[in-house]
């Protein structure tokens, strides 16, 4: 294993973790205990990492596997407080533009989503074919079919509501 591969690996590849990181936490600072999570979990696999799917495919499945564990892990913690939410929130409702206000809309109802939910809804909006989202999430083709169209439902269900 060669230190500087996977540094340059992980360098030239570090906007898959941040996307994961992004649709997963809420705050700065969740989303960089979670980077540090994943480059973590990334550096323990990779000497099994075999180059026999591409790299973003390898780097996708272990970002949204460490998230969605970190996710239940802090679903634990007491120690969520909801006012900081809110004020973070507050914070970002700054803006009074429509376009804005449609992505806040759509984050918040995808941030309400489940794991594996929001780890097919991140692949979808990156443009990954069903037969890459079905190798990176670990499902197959026709059940990511399947599942897309529910999130799809559920999110316009979502997004009425607002």
């Amino acid at each position: 294993m060669d230190n500087e591969e996977f540094l340059n690996t992980v360098n030239s590849n570090q906007g898959i973790i941040h996307k994961v990181c992004g649709i997963y936490c809420d705050t700065p600072e969740d989303r960089e205990d979670l980077f540090q999570e994943i480059v973590a979990q990334l550096w323990r696999s990779y000497p099994a990492f075999r180059n026999e799917s591409k790299v973003s495919t390898w780097m996708y499945k272990v970002s949204l596997n460490t998230a969605i564990t970190h996710l239940k892990k802090a679903k634990r913690r007491p120690d969520r407080d909801d006012i900081e939410r809110n004020n973070v929130q507050l914070i970002e409702e700054e803006y009074d533009d429509s376009h804005e206000e449609n992505i806040k809309q759509l984050h918040h109802a995808v941030s309400k989503l489940t794991g594996i939910e929001k780890s097919i809804t991140l692949l979808y909006l990156e443009d990954k074919k069903y037969e890459e989202i079905a190798e990176i999430v670990g499902i197959t083709q026709n059940y990511v079919r399947v599942k897309m169209n529910r999130i799809k439902a559920k999110l316009k269900k979502m997004m009425g509501d607002n």
